[in-house]
């Protein structure tokens, strides 16, 4: 059987190649809306993050994903995410000892 190759991404906090299913995308819209992406296939301007509370919070404090989409996140887009990631990494942690 032939082994598939795995889609890998670069993480905008750590700067880690990671495989894209440990990563959360965040996508940008031309009209600028920026959105949490669970699929990875809303079009527009993406930026990946880990599954890491502790990355989300590294990126909130220091507005990496401001830069990188230029433009201006406010503090609840990063509740939300930070609760959405945090929410995700215990559902793994949950599920993967099955």
């Amino acid at each position: 059987m032939k082994k598939r190759k795995v889609p890998l991404r670069k993480s905008v906090v750590s700067g880690e190649m990671k495989p894209k299913k440990e990563l959360i995308r965040i996508a940008k819209s031309k009209e600028g809306e920026v959105s949490i992406d669970p699929t990875g296939k809303k079009p527009g301007r993406g930026a990946y993050v880990a599954i890491e509370p502790e990355e989300v919070e590294k990126a909130w404090k220091k507005k990496i994903l401001d830069r990188v989409l230029e433009t201006e996140l406010t503090d609840d887009f990063y509740q939300e995410l930070l609760d959405y990631v945090t929410h995700q990494k215990a559902r793994r942690e949950l599920f993967s000892n099955e």
